[in-house]
């Protein structure tokens, strides 16, 4: 395309693919009833442990470090949460606190049960939050309690927020399995703990967090409570509670976990609760790079104000624990970025927006490569020694005709490994 037919080219393009930034949400006809304020919450000390993350409180601290160059002053991530049952997560929690007190931007909380014995056990920390685990569903409820009943739950429920309210701690109210809830118990919780802190101040009034513990919600308003979860949220604001105290804790069981998490905003919550790289127990939390992405869309959030290319050291960290994601992991996968057929590598020599969701390497700090396999052709060749070198050279080039021709000697004769840049470099 010349340039006099570049000028003239429909700019219906700019509105899915700015050139320096991420695509807008151009469909979001109702964006009031986006709320003001939206954010996110990490659970990696948490439920990433829970996981299968083996954390030392040295590698908590490094994790807690990564997410905070992360968020930067973005207000992107405003809370981490700590368990407190062992000396290293105590460890951890404590060191933390220090840095957020001397300017770190995200709030460390903690995570208990919501008994009294559990308040007892934070009342020596310096914390404004503390996360409660308020099991609601039947399952929870009449097999996990002794003697086991809703009535017995929720007195128990009740009897901690009053607890941690007495002590000046903001209680945030851990709804597990809630879309497995009958919904008319729901509605009697939601009021019980309204009118518990009817009369408290602001900075103690009761978040709740409604997990999708089993990832069963759907993200279709048309989808009846508890399990659709628009009409979940639509539940809790109908029996008073604001956006910003509404949080949505999703699991990923059966694939969904970002689309509810987007349908939640969309519904009212105004944080997501998540891991970054989606480190979780059995198929993960909600991955909160790919949700602050969306969030960029929804231009609540500005790329230049988060440093997305931090979660590459996470990923590195995470390896070097033994716990690495997978090649395939979106955004920051050691293959995620990667093609290895030869019509994606000669859209990518053309114009490499062809085949790139946004400007990778701009925004993650992630160069777009290939892999050479017998499918990759002439325009893999000449895409790979471009990105190495800078060299361009045209498809009919005698030296890429050359590695071309040896290569497929190779991968006729039974080669099943790709080819990388290492090797190709010894062949120019």
């Amino acid at each position: 395309m010349n340039s006099a037919e570049e000028a003239s080219r429909p700019n219906y393009l700019e509105n899915i693919y700015p050139k320096s930034d991420l695509p807008r949400y151009q469909w979001i006809k109702s964006p009031h009833l986006i709320p003001s304020q939206v954010w996110l919450t990490e659970t990696t000390h948490r439920d990433g442990q829970q996981g299968g993350l083996q954390l030392s409180a040295q590698t908590s601290i490094k994790i807690y470090d990564i997410l905070c160059a992360f968020t930067s002053r973005s207000g992107l991530i405003r809370q981490a949460e700590f368990f407190v049952y062992s000396d290293s997560d105590r460890s951890a929690l404590a060191a933390c606190l220090e840095r957020y007190q001397s300017g770190s931007p995200i709030e460390p909380t903690t995570w208990i049960r919501a008994s009294i014995k559990d308040v007892e056990l934070i009342k020596s920390f310096s914390i404004a939050e503390t996360g409660m685990l308020a099991s609601c569903s039947d399952y929870h409820m009449f097999h996990k309690f002794s003697p086991g009943g809703r009535e017995a739950a929720m007195s128990a429920y009740l009897k901690a927020v009053r607890a941690a309210l007495e002590l000046g701690i903001r209680p945030r109210l851990h709804l597990e399995d809630a879309t497995r809830a009958d919904p008319e118990f729901l509605k009697q919780f939601a009021n019980e703990v309204l009118n518990i802190t009817q009369d408290a101040p602001s900075r103690l009034q009761v978040k709740v967090r409604l997990c999708d513990t089993m990832g069963l919600g759907l993200p279709f308003p048309e989808i009846a409570a508890p399990r659709g979860i628009p009409q979940l949220v639509k539940l809790f604001r109908t029996q008073g509670f604001h956006s910003e105290q509404l949080e949505f804790h999703p699991h990923n069981d059966t694939g969904l976990i970002v689309a509810n998490s987007l349908s939640a905003i969309l519904a009212g919550v105004s944080a997501i609760n998540g891991t970054c790289l989606g480190k979780g127990e059995r198929t993960g939390n909600a991955p909160l790079e790919q949700i602050a992405l969306h969030l960029c869309g929804m231009n609540k959030f500005d790329t230049n104000s988060i440093d997305f290319t931090q979660l590459g050291k996470l990923a590195a960290l995470y390896e070097s624990i033994g716990s690495p994601i997978s090649p395939q992991h979106p955004l920051f996968g050691k293959d995620a970025h990667r093609t290895r057929a030869g019509i994606h590598a000669d859209g990518l020599n053309k114009n490499w927006r062809m085949y790139a969701p946004f400007d990778v390497p701009k925004i993650l700090g992630r160069p777009l490569e290939i892999s050479l396999t017998k499918d990759s052709g002439l325009a893999g060749i000449q895409f790979m020694i471009r990105q190495n070198t800078n060299r361009v050279l045209p498809k009919d080039h005698p030296t890429i005709i050359e590695i071309d021709r040896q290569l497929k000697r190779q991968f006729e004769s039974g080669r099943q490994t790709a080819v990388e840049w290492e090797e190709l470099q010894k062949l120019l």
